[in-house]
């Protein structure tokens, strides 16, 4: 039981490791983009909805920024001087410690920038297709 109390379940870790603010702040912008594709044709919505499908989530863009570290200090180890590795080990833990527990020290930044989780993402997509559904229906 012990063990379930350290490991967030995986679908919430990184809410969970989310300031407050930041993410009240991220499901706000979702509600104003929704309220704004009201006054949109459809066409429209649906464009948004295919752009939503590429959108890139927190575990994507952290992954991304992960393997560029790693990569980037590999090669600097390789030309340089074998200190670069220590880029590499410090990466590799800070990634294991995001798989675990959801958080990671860019997590914030990348929170603050606006990067939303999958769910996040697939939450304002549900709300723009019913959204879609209801002007359908309204036709």
């Amino acid at each position: 039981m012990k063990f379930r109390k350290l490991l967030p379940p995986t679908f919430q870790r990184v809410e969970r490791s989310t300031s407050p603010a930041i993410h009240n702040e991220i499901l706000m912008n979702i509600e104003k983009i929704v309220h704004e594709y009201r006054h949109k044709k459809e066409l429209e919505i649906e464009n948004r909805i295919r752009e939503l499908d590429y959108e890139w989530d927190t575990e994507r863009t952290l992954e991304a920024n992960f393997a560029a570290v790693v990569l980037l200090s590999a090669i600097l180890s390789a030309v340089h001087h074998k200190k670069w590795l220590y880029l590499t080990g410090t990466a590799s833990v800070f990634l294991l410690q995001h798989a675990l527990q959801g958080w990671c020290p860019p997590l914030p930044v990348i929170r603050k920038l606006g990067i939303r989780t999958a769910s996040e993402i697939y939450l304002e997509k549900m709300a723009l297709i019913n959204l879609l559904e209801e002007k359908r229906l309204n036709l």
